[in-house]
């Protein structure tokens, strides 16, 4: 019997150390309750807690990966596009995580919500689409100062994908292609106006020295030369025939 006794003491005071002492990973913290008065946040490693006084609750330190779902918003140029975004946060202070707020992830994820309807709203598509660095910075900043005093610290905040309806994408294909058509115009124009100026250029060049365009000639007819061509355009100088003009008006009044 007293043995039995002993052994029945050994299994208690087992179940007992069993029961109190918590093993936490080093990227967690044990928000500690005795009585229902906080005592503070304990861990890493092992801790020791008093069966039915002690309650704990364990908060992970880790960054957390917030995928924000598409939002339907209006931008102030009366445009619907649904937005959505990924937002990552960390908690800095496990006790105001849990004594501030009664689910810090919950929270963050609506208040992350309306802040992406908020801010997204405020801007026109040209701006969502093509500022999407600011619209992240100003995102982060909102929600780094809401979820400060739940002891929540907000990282980063990416604007993942903007669904723009389908009438208005064709819109905007349409108008990006009129724009490439404008620039191949202006490229052609400025082509064709730089080759005039070389032209005119040349032009001068050649007139202040006559020898340059019979020498241009000779270039010419060597270059269609070496080509094998049916038939040949052979241009003549009018200055070579002007002796040939000449000659019936000088044997008339030789006579």
């Amino acid at each position: 019997m007293l043995e039995f006794n002993v052994l029945t003491v050994f299994l208690l005071i087992a179940a007992f150390l069993i029961s109190s002492v918590k093993i936490l990973r080093e990227y967690e913290r044990g928000v500690v309750f005795r009585l229902g008065r906080i005592i503070g946040a304990k861990g890493p490693g092992m801790i020791i807690l008093i069966p039915g006084i002690d309650k704990m609750v364990k908060v992970d330190l880790r960054t957390v990966t917030l995928d924000v779902p598409p939002q339907d918003i209006i931008t102030r140029d009366n445009v619907s596009v649904k937005v959505s975004a990924v937002v990552y946060f960390r908690v800095l202070d496990p006790i105001k995580a849990i004594v501030e707020v009664a689910d810090f992830h919950f929270a963050t994820s609506q208040l992350a919500q309306t802040t992406l309807r908020s801010v997204c709203g405020q801007g026109e598509l040209d701006n969502l689409l093509a500022e999407r660095d600011e619209i992240n910075d100003r995102i982060q900043a909102i929600l780094d100062k809401d979820t400060e005093p739940w002891g929540v610290k907000v990282a980063k905040v990416e604007v993942k994908e903007i669904d723009l309806p389908e009438e208005m994408r064709r819109a905007m294909a349409k108008q990006a292609e009129a724009e490439r058509e404008r620039r191949s115009t202006i490229i052609n124009a400025e082509g064709e106006f730089q080759a005039a100026q070389r032209l005119a250029d040349a032009a001068r060049i050649i007139a202040a020295s006559p020898s340059a365009l019979q020498l241009r000639y000779l270039q010419t007819l060597k270059d269609i030369s070496v080509e094998h061509n049916s038939t040949i355009i052979f241009p003549l100088p009018i200055d070579l025939l002007k002796p040939f003009f000449g000659r019936p008006e000088a044997s008339s009044e030789a006579t």
